[in-house]
């Protein structure tokens, strides 16, 4: 129930800044333009308080899922037609109606609201880069490949330990991230590879498994262990009567090496008692400057081998940059991750990608929940900075009831030289409303589906 109580509250709290940016940037732009705005609400159904400003209505309505700005020539649906289809709600004889002004002007007030949710992205991304900008205390630069689970994808493409990836999908010098993100594209594809060892560039191709698919995959799934920090496995706590504790080890030790392999994290470790299947394993132990050997035997819990530790979370520090290379970092933040969204859709037109892969209201409001309990501030502002920009690159999209759609008829009204019928358009939205819906109601069934709760039913 905490978990659902979070999850709700952070969905809620997201989207609803999300759209009310989005909205702000219509209302502003229609302000410049001298339009009329009858009301600005955060929130939809029954007004709940308010307070009128002039000529607008600000206002708070009882489902706080967003907003929308109500201008003078728009219906109830915010379509729009010519004045003379206006004359109910008072727009044939206003200047400053919506349908009043140059299609020109209607355009940039339509282009405004993604322009607004593109300006909060940039803004979050280089507040966060020149305020806080958390880094590990120490890290590793590089895609150095830290392990690779025998038998797996990555044996088979003949990746080794120790190896540095340098190109990834014909992604040059990419980071772990990078890499993360091109697998959940290419998932159940070949991909080629080219990686550094002992400065030798090798060339490969590396099949990425269907499973890459999940929300909950993982690198090590196609048997990559990656190196993200140098040093070894500090244990924090060892739990007591678990093998970890049979075989000697103690609070405060640090794991060098395992079987003679160098690890450095903890899910290397797992991913190697995995492969193992249990089998006992020698550990070079670092106690209070002495190096010792133990050997410890891997226990079945559930559906995983454990040893029975918790480790010391990786010391986070704040390093802000300067205003002008956190701006630069802002910059770069969007347009890979807008390169990205642009990759994922092209992929999707071409049936290269399922749509199943896609996150809705559910899933959406499960990774706030989660991101609202994480630990630092960047997987708060990434998540925020990712919908925003999302939010602002779909309302683009050509589609009658989107932005993009209403500029394409405002494009092809002026081509004809004339304002398509009211009727017509009803039509077209009607249609696209239905169309919408359907596609939403797919996306909250995918995501119920994968939740925990119904995953046992699945064959």
């Amino acid at each position: 129930m905490h978990d659902f109580l979070v999850s709700a509250a952070a969905f809620i709290v997201l989207i609803g800044v999300m759209v009310i940016v989005h909205e702000l940037g219509h209302f502003t732009v229609a302000k410049i333009c001298n339009v009329r705005v009858e009301a600005f609400s955060f929130g939809f159904g029954p007004r709940l308080f308010g307070f009128k400003v002039g000529e607008t209505d600000y206002k708070v309505c009882l489902l706080p899922l967003g907003g929308f700005v109500k201008m003078t020539g728009e219906t109830e649906s915010g379509l729009t037609g010519s004045p003379s289809e206006m004359d109910g709600d008072g727009a044939a004889n206003d200047p400053r109606a919506f349908t009043a002004r140059p299609r020109w002007q209607r355009m940039l007030i339509g282009l405004a609201g993604p322009f607004f949710n593109f300006l909060l992205t940039l803004g979050l991304m280089w507040f966060y880069f020149a305020f806080i900008n958390e880094v590990p205390s120490v890290t590793v630069k590089t895609t150095a490949v830290e392990w690779v689970t025998p038998g797996s994808d990555a044996a088979t493409a003949g990746i080794e330990a120790g190896d540095v990836i340098v190109s990834f999908d014909k992604v040059k010098n990419p980071d772990w991230e990078s890499v993360y993100d091109h697998c959940r594209l290419d998932a159940n594809q070949t991909v080629p590879v080219a990686v550094d060892r002992d400065g030798r560039t090798i060339l490969t191709s590396l099949f990425v498994p269907s499973s890459a698919k999940s929300d909950s995959f993982d690198l090590s799934d196609m048997g990559i262990s990656p190196q993200f920090l140098p040093g070894p496995i500090a244990v924090a706590q060892v739990q007591p009567g678990m093998p970890a504790a049979q075989a000697g080890l103690q609070d405060g030790d640090a794991i060098e090496a395992v079987d003679g392999h160098a690890f450095h994290s903890v899910n290397t470790l797992l991913a190697y008692m995995q492969a193992g299947k249990g089998k006992p394993m020698t550990l070079t132990v670092l106690r209070k400057g002495a190096k010792l050997t133990i050997v410890a035997t891997p226990e079945k819990l559930d559906t995983r081998y454990m040893l029975g530790f918790s480790t010391t979370p990786t010391p986070i520090r704040d390093e802000p940059l300067s205003i002008v290379t956190a701006g630069g970092k802002s910059l770069s933040y969007f347009s890979d991750n807008a390169l990205l969204v642009g990759e994922v859709l092209d992929r999707l037109f071409t049936h290269r990608l399922s749509v199943k892969q896609m996150m809705g209201p559910v899933g959406i409001a499960q990774a706030a929940g989660e991101v609202a309990q994480m630990d630092g501030w960047y997987p708060k502002f990434n998540l925020a900075s990712q919908i925003s920009l999302q939010l602002g690159m779909l309302n683009l999209f050509p589609f009658p009831i989107l932005d993009g759609g209403m500029i394409l008829l405002l494009l092809i009204e002026s081509v004809l030289r004339h304002d398509i019928s009211l009727a017509i358009k009803e039509r077209i939205y009607t249609a696209a409303f239905v169309v919408l819906m359907a596609f939403i109601a797919f996306t909250i069934f995918n995501d119920v589906s994968k939740l925990q709760l119904f995953m046992h039913v699945k064959p």
